[in-house]
């Protein structure tokens, strides 16, 4: 193990243990779960979420105090036990659920958690703190550090759901392992089908494409991609907001938040571009329950992706404001019922196979897709050793089309957001350099360690 030469991503970390968790309880007979059509549009990327923790009580048994309750949470999220397996004859990814287990890693970092790199994660993941394995869909690495302190990686298949059933699973579970009453009735039914005879909107034919997992594994990148993590104040957030709002529109901090970004993003664009894009992923969840149940327990994916588009000359020029305008009518076309029964036909109609937004393959030139977070749990996340000091999600995907950015609440609870970042260098550069120090590299003063 590396001793001397132990910060800024240099630390080693040994595997202790590895264990199948497998769910606990009265469960249905093994049986093939097919996947919505929505399900298809998510593609086979791994999520990966992060947090860390500070333990000061060495004698507390985390390791296996959260397997028991991961067993316990598996019988309730008993597909995320199984594994994904191709079908035979449509070729399409469906969930074995057989009760295979979740992959359980135990490790040691090298160093203590104040000397770990919280900004630059290039180096800090894949292979230290998150290990795929692709036979399993749920895999989970609690890695204990120098003198306390522990971080947790859960990675999840995206064929189980989307950011929303992951955030369920993960609540439940902490509520399992805190002896809490569990708030959550997982619906697995994967119900959302196309209509008879489907039909929809031929725009959605400029927006999205049938792909393969091979399509997805070899996207071609726009450029070298750094993976940073970011801490934004709570009057940084307000301020755009306040900016945003000057035409006396109401805005959402996101849409303040993207505007931002978007005129950013037009001073870094190569000048062979006239055009630059900006895209968010939009739950479908509340759009699509005026025609059925509430889809609030719904455990799948429900997901799709708005683009706007705009000159870059514009974007310099205009000001938060108009940039949000745009931004609020770009989100609109999607954020209705309308779009996601279209979106769910046509898949119908493209089916079998993986579907993706051409734009998220990197067709189309420079742009970059905002996720926002701020519906999941980090602070609340208590497994039983206290509240995390920092959560994040941190892609492991090697190749993305696009750049990305995810926001969620920091785990301060003063309004204050931690953003994961992946981007160009010269994208990185001008939020750096920015004047107003909106975007701050991850430290030790942010997490409070």
């Amino acid at each position: 193990m590396a001793s001397g030469d132990a910060t800024h991503g240099k630390f080693e970390v040994k595997i202790i243990k590895k264990n199948i968790v497998k769910a606990a309880g009265p469960l249905p007979e093994c049986h093939i779960i097919s996947l919505s059509n929505l399900d298809l549009l998510s593609g086979r990327f791994p999520v990966t979420y992060i947090y860390f923790y500070r333990i000061t009580n060495s004698t507390y048994p985390i390791d296996e105090a959260l397997k028991a309750s991961l067993a316990e949470c598996l019988g309730h999220f008993y597909p995320f036990a199984g594994r994904i397996s191709e079908n035979p004859i449509s070729g399409e990814p469906e969930i074995i659920s057989d009760n295979s287990g979740a992959l359980v890693v135990e490790a040691q970092a090298s160093i203590p958690l104040k000397e770990f790199d919280f900004y630059d994660l290039n180096d800090s993941l894949r292979g230290k703190l998150v290990a795929i394995d692709h036979n399993f869909p749920v895999q989970v690495q609690i890695t204990n550090y120098v003198c306390g302190g522990t971080s947790i990686t859960f990675t999840f298949d995206h064929a189980l759901g989307d950011a929303s059933a992951f955030s369920k699973f993960l609540m439940t579970w902490s509520e399992i392992a805190t002896r809490k009453p569990i708030s959550c009735s997982p619906d697995h039914s994967r119900n959302l089908r196309a209509r008879f005879p489907p039909s929809y909107d031929p725009s959605l034919d400029e927006a999205f494409v049938s792909c393969t997992v091979e399509d997805i594994r070899t996207i071609p990148t726009i450029s070298i991609l750094l993976k940073r993590l970011y801490y934004i104040d709570a009057s940084s957030i307000e301020r755009l907001q306040r900016q945003a709002r000057a035409n006396g529109d109401k805005r959402t901090k996101i849409e303040a938040f993207s505007a931002y970004i978007w005129k950013v993003m037009a001073n870094t664009i190569n000048i062979n571009h006239e055009c630059c894009k900006i895209g968010w992923l939009v739950d479908g969840r509340t759009r699509l329950s005026n025609y059925q149940k509430s889809l609030s327990n719904y455990i799948g994916n429900v997901l799709s992706v708005a683009f706007g588009e705009s000159n870059v000359t514009n974007l310099k020029q205009g000001s938060i404001a108009d940039i949000a305008n745009i931004i609020h009518k770009a989100i609109s076309k999607v954020t209705n019922e309308a779009h996601f029964r279209n979106l769910i036909d046509w898949i119908e109609c493209h089916r079998p196979g993986l579907m993706l937004s051409k734009r998220v393959l990197g067709l189309g030139g420079p742009a970059i897709v905002i996720s926002s977070g701020r519906r999941f749990p980090v602070a609340e996340l208590d497994f039983g050793f206290g509240s995390p000091v920092l959560g994040t999600v941190c892609s492991t995907i090697e190749r993305l089309g696009v750049g990305y950015l995810n926001q969620r609440q920091s785990a301060r609870g003063d309004g204050s957001w931690t953003v994961s970042a992946i981007l160009w260098p010269e994208m990185v550069k001008a939020l750096e350099s920015d004047p107003n120090h909106i975007f701050q590299p991850m430290n030790l003063k942010h997490i409070q360690l």
